[in-house]
């Protein structure tokens, strides 16, 4: 057949479960010796990643093929192994929140080569990096004449010659040609590869259409602030405002960007208004909501925070509510009802129970509020994080060790169960004469996933038992992203959800998690 009729039936697609037998064979035909792609390996592919599988036919034939994964940047940079980078080529590590795409092979059947197959593959790939706004296409590229050359070159020097072009290397010149730049020699990238000796060049195109975008935050750090605060008595609402204005501008103080209070901080008040009965004295918080609201937004505001002010018992619509408030350092408030109410709660004050958990967006991600109980129900974090929490902060108020326990064990599943930080804030202290909040036991702690790349124990920090004080740590959103694939093991992205998903009711819908 004329050349110039093969070009003209030339088209670049996406693969499909019906083309596995041809992609194996032209893995045969390009690459003898080396094993070509299991079906379960291409299956797996096809099922993560569809549009990175990219072929090309020429008169209706695929004669092209490719596979390709979207991994983290910082990790690809690094020095690792082809098994490692695309999961023994099931490629189940792709995460759609990475930032370059990675391709894990190209082969072109070779009657065909010359078509300039493999730059039409690549067009392909850029399109897909433009589209999804990713940073770059790394690949490692093989050195299949290094053999020839390993005698009396090491690698670097072979590449070395290659870009002086004293050598001739087809795969780093056409990747050159195609707007590649070397970044470094991957030793022992893959065994079996003869040719190369085992070694690949690491080779990265960026992606031009990319710039820094207005207010991005460099290196997606969250500085966090937990105060383990005292219940004390208070003789007016201008005292409590004063004692937790003082933790609110040392947080400043710090810059943090979050600072935490405990459940039931305004339970201090209950001294302010006695009633005949513990029920009847918690509905008579609400007489306070609007000059707590106006004191923490105040407070959010002035001292350029975000402030998360405990929790506060507030009566709407005849029903009592355990409300947490989140105040933005921009003036916005935001609030989260408590969803599991204690059986001392409701004995004690007749609290009701809210129904949604809600993710707020602050300026340095997204964050959930799991109050005291809610903690200790796994499907409540599940939740949260589906709908992009990073963070969840759990305020608490506990009496006695074994309440505390049950919050800080139970926070510290969350962290490992879906792979994001938790951070806790107790209450210490005596409020003697206040039924049903009396005596308090606190350990305010921030707590991590429990893997190498994080705190040992799964604690970045905690407090002193029963003793005033606050607790200020960085959390590496950045870290987190990249390792909720890449961690020893991923109790988010393995679950099973074709056996079990938690379902839940939201503005007249039903929704997975």
């Amino acid at each position: 057949m004329a050349q110039s009729a093969i070009r003209a039936n030339v088209k670049v697609r996406t693969l499909e479960l019906d083309d596995i037998e041809a992609i194996q064979d032209i893995h045969r035909t390009c690459f003898p010796g080396m094993k070509p792609w299991s079906e379960d390996q291409l299956r797996s592919q096809l099922q993560h990643f569809p549009e990175g599988q990219i072929g090309v036919e020429v008169d209706g034939a695929l004669v092209a093929t490719s596979s390709s994964l979207i991994v983290d940047g910082e990790i690809a940079r690094r020095p690792h192994r082809f098994d490692g980078i695309c999961d023994q080529g099931r490629i189940a590590n792709h995460d759609p929140d990475g930032d370059v795409l990675y391709g894990i092979d190209i082969a072109v059947h070779p009657k065909f080569r010359g078509l300039r197959l493999a730059r039409r593959i690549y067009e392909a790939r850029k399109q897909i990096v433009r589209e999804r706004g990713l940073h770059a296409i790394l690949i490692a590229g093989r050195m299949p004449r290094y053999h020839k050359h390993a005698d009396r070159l090491t690698p670097d020097e072979y590449v070395r010659d290659v870009l002086a072009k004293k050598l001739r290397d087809a795969v780093m010149t056409a990747q050159l040609a195609n707007g590649f730049r070397i970044l470094a020699v991957l030793r022992d990238y893959l065994p079996s590869d003869a040719e190369s000796r085992g070694h690949a060049v690491l080779m990265e195109w960026h992606n031009p259409d990319i710039a820094p975008e207005e207010g991005y935050v460099i290196g997606g750090k969250m500085r966090v602030a937990s105060v383990q605060y005292q219940m004390r008595p208070v003789d007016s609402f201008e005292t409590f405002g004063r004692q937790v204005a003082f933790f609110v501008d040392t947080a400043s103080e710090y810059r943090c960007d979050v600072v935490l209070f405990p459940e039931l901080l305004t339970t201090q008040l209950l001294s302010l208004v006695p009633a005949e009965t513990p029920a009847a004295a918690a509905r008579r918080l609400t007489e306070f909501t609007d000059a707590y609201i106006e004191l923490f937004r105040d407070l959010a505001v002035r001292y350029h925070v975000n402030v998360i002010g405990g929790s506060h018992l507030t009566v709407e619509d005849g029903k009592l509510l355990n409300i947490a408030y989140l105040f933005r350092r921009d003036g916005s408030v935001e609030r989260q009802e408590k969803i599991h109410i204690t059986p001392a709660e409701a004995r004690w004050w007749g609290v009701g129970a809210g129904d949604t958990v809600r993710v707020f967006d602050t300026d340095r991600g997204r964050i959930a509020i799991l109050i005291c109980y809610d903690s200790e129900f796994p499907e409540l974090a599940r939740i949260a994080t589906s709908k992009g929490a990073r963070v969840l902060f759990v305020p608490y108020n506990t009496d006695i060790r074994p309440g505390h326990l049950r919050v800080r064990t139970c926070s510290a599943a969350r962290a490992i169960e879906n792979h994001v930080y938790v951070v806790t804030s107790g209450a210490v202290g005596n409020l003697p004469q206040v039924e049903g909040a009396d005596i308090h036991y606190g350990q305010s702690a921030i707590l991590t996933p429990s893997d190498i790349y994080f705190s040992r124990d799964g604690i970045a920090a905690e407090a002193t038992p029963n003793v005033e004080t606050m607790l200020v740590h960085d959390l590496d959103l950045e870290l987190l992203r990249r390792t909720r694939r890449t961690a020893s093991v991923r109790p988010w992205v393995d679950r099973r959800r074709e056996l079990y998903s938690v379902r839940y009711r939201e503005r007249g819908a039903e929704h997975d998690a």
